[in-house]
């Protein structure tokens, strides 16, 4: 007779809504909670889950926070919170989805995030 476990990481997805204007960029985005862990599996199905970690991220600029234990452990539980700045540590700072699209034309330094092949300030290709 054999047994077939494991152990892996998983992440969960949790239910909560709120929209805010992001401390960081400045853009008005919402909160994305989830949650990781570590877990032993027999026969792929999860017996034991370890090192729980809650996370917020932005959904403007991609910037994750970690929550504090105690609210994520509530949320987790579908118990009613707020989530406040107080309760964020950032992690990794992000950047604004805008920013990653941003052209300038090296001809008349006119700026953009639309996706032109050529500048509508100058006309010269971008």
């Amino acid at each position: 007779m054999f047994f077939i476990c494991g152990m892996s990481q998983g992440k969960k997805i949790l239910d909560y809504t709120k929209t805010v204007i992001c401390g960081l960029c400045g853009g008005y985005g919402r909160y994305q909670v989830f949650m990781t862990y570590s877990y032993f599996s027999i026969f792929f199905i999860p017996i034991i889950k370890w090192d729980r970690h809650y996370y917020v991220q932005m959904s403007c600029c991609n910037t994750l926070y970690e929550l504090n234990s105690e609210k994520g452990k509530r949320l987790n539980h579908r118990e009613s919170v707020d989530i406040s700045e107080q309760d964020l540590t950032l992690v990794q700072s992000g950047r604004r989805t805008s920013d990653w699209n941003r052209k300038q034309c090296s001809h008349c330094g006119y700026e953009t995030t639309e996706d032109f092949e050529y500048c509508p300030k100058c006309g010269q290709r971008f």
